[in-house]
């Protein structure tokens, strides 16, 4: 990570993606090892409910809200059909392999999918999520002006995050770590300078996109130099104050 970004420090929205029963072991963890300059309720972590969970496991979910932390929708089981088109293909090879669920389906089949999500939260006695994350921020085939039928009131995207009751949207840069191979770390490094250079630019926060397993991969080093940055952390809705 380039030294400008630990002189400067960041503002930053901090969310962990993926969290699901077979992840648990690796976002404690990362809990366990954040900042204290990132406190528990100006992290997001992002749910995916079609998984196998266990009593024991929702009881997690529960203690964590608990314990302050935000828990956003993301996805139903962050797996996707085969791609039919193009451009998915494309953004399967490029940037989410299988995991832009989104993608596969029509505006009805998403918009469901969106419901489900808010309504297994609902059905396991946790707070209602206000933010929805699709994997891969892929939203898919569903204009946004049918967003505000459904139950959430925030959607991050990759280009930033929207505000479907007031209609607001803001720009942000994002910075990712998912990087399992050396030529994704090198392309991702790449980006992540390009993404806090506009973040300085524009004068803006960056999102830390952080998953499950990043502080074991390529760009571990600089996951841990960006949060060892962070000088004031924020959440989703004092994003669009």
């Amino acid at each position: 990570m380039t030294e400008p970004v630990s002189r400067t420090g960041l503002r930053a929205l901090v969310s962990i993606h993926d969290v699901m029963p077979e992840t648990r072991t690796r976002v404690a963890e990362l809990l366990r090892t954040m900042p204290e300059t990132i406190p528990a309720e100006r992290i997001v972590l992002l749910v995916v409910p079609g998984r196998d969970w266990s009593h024991a496991d929702i009881g997690w979910l529960h203690s964590l809200q608990q314990q302050g932390y935000e828990l956003a929708g993301h996805g139903w089981s962050h797996q996707c059909a085969p791609p039919r088109t193009l451009y998915h293909r494309l953004h399967s090879l490029l940037l989410s392999r299988d995991a832009a669920e989104h993608l596969s389906l029509d505006a009805d089949a998403i918009a469901g999918l969106i419901r489900a999500n808010r309504r297994w939260f609902d059905e396991q006695g946790l707070e209602s999520p206000e933010l929805y994350v699709p994997p891969a921020w892929a939203l898919g085939a569903i204009p946004p002006a049918e967003l505000k039928a459904l139950p959430f009131r925030y959607y991050e995207t990759l280009s930033g995050i929207h505000d479907v009751e007031t209609g607001r949207f803001r720009r942000l840069p994002v910075v990712g770590f998912e990087a399992d191979t050396p030529g994704r770390a090198r392309v991702l490094r790449l980006i992540n300078a390009v993404q806090l250079q506009l973040a300085r630019w524009w004068r803006r926060p960056v999102r830390l996109a952080i998953h499950p397993h990043d502080a074991e991969l390529y760009l571990a080093r600089d996951l841990r130099a960006c949060l060892d940055a962070v000088t004031w952390s924020l959440n989703p809705a004092s994003l669009l104050d």
